[in-house]
């Protein structure tokens, strides 16, 4: 599967320690080789990085790993191709505007037979089954609530009602982000820490390298850090269970007071369902 890492914090803080060992696993630690990118937000924009050569190799990786960029929200992938060719239009993270600002996504996963009825407002360029689901979730929203909304559990509740309908059809991990707040979503594989004082000595799994935070923050610093799979061997990393969908602010999760199984959260759906979200062909079977 694609790899996601992700960041929200209190202060604007770089994420050079967790890219030096995220980076790796494309190509070096694990054989994901097929693009990779990062999203920072920096006020009301967003630098984006994307390069749809192995992460291990590559040189605006390399870049990354040392340029000290501080933001509240990152959001970054590394790719294993299933939909889609290999280039710098399938290569995540996504970026788009809605309700005047930003929103950056990235997802895990394979969506069969994804074929969502979309406004005309927000369209893939690429040919990703994770675009047109980015640009789905955007374009219900927007119909949701034209004028947008500042209510993260208003937020919440809606997009978790789209992941659950589009992780129907396949997995559908992903991370979402308006600058604001961060969105994880989990279906079969992701786990976060919160980071805060006393701060630890980190060890990243996927290289050799350490480091005592309490060197490098202040004891009122608060970093949560979302990952496919934990990206240190030293430190408790907490699963998020399939099925929810958790929500990041000034660095912590933000408790919407749900935690639900597989079970609950993935019934079987009905035909206007299937309707709205399968492609003719699928719809026949």
């Amino acid at each position: 599967m694609c790899q996601l890492l992700g960041m929200n914090c209190n202060v604007p803080t770089d994420i050079c320690f967790s890219f030096a060992g995220f980076r790796a696993r494309g190509g070096l630690t694990d054989h994901h080789r097929d693009g990779w990118g990062i999203a920072f937000f920096e006020g009301a924009g967003v630098r984006v990085f994307l390069d749809p050569s192995p992460s291990a190799d590559s040189p605006v990786a390399e870049l990354v790993k040392h340029y000290p960029i501080h933001s509240l929200n990152v959001i970054a992938h590394i790719r294993k191709a299933t939909q889609g060719v290999v280039g710098l239009e399938n290569t995540h993270p996504f970026q788009r505007e809605l309700w005047g600002r930003y929103w950056i996504f990235a997802h895990n996963g394979n969506l069969k037979g994804f074929a969502p009825r979309l406004s005309g407002r927000f369209q893939p360029v690429g040919n990703t089954d994770s675009e047109l689901a980015f640009c789905c979730i955007l374009d219900r929203l927007a119909q949701r609530f034209p004028q947008g909304t500042q209510d993260t559990a208003e937020l919440h509740a809606a997009l978790r009602e789209l992941a659950l309908e589009v992780g129907s059809l396949g997995e559908f991990n992903f991370l979402l982000s308006d600058g604001k707040r961060l969105f994880a979503h989990c279906s079969s594989r992701l786990c976060y820490i919160v980071r805060k004082a006393p701060f630890p000595v980190a060890h990243l799994a996927d290289e050799d390298v350490t480091v005592d935070f309490n060197q490098v923050t202040t004891p009122s610093d608060r970093v949560a850090v979302i990952a496919t799979t934990p990206l240190t061997d030293n430190e408790a990393w907490t699963q998020i269970p399939p099925g929810n969908l958790f929500a990041f602010h000034d660095g912590e999760r933000v408790d919407m007071a749900e935690t639900r199984t597989v079970a609950q959260d993935y019934p079987r759906r009905d035909a206007d369902c299937e309707q709205q979200f399968l492609a003719p062909a699928t719809r026949s079977r």
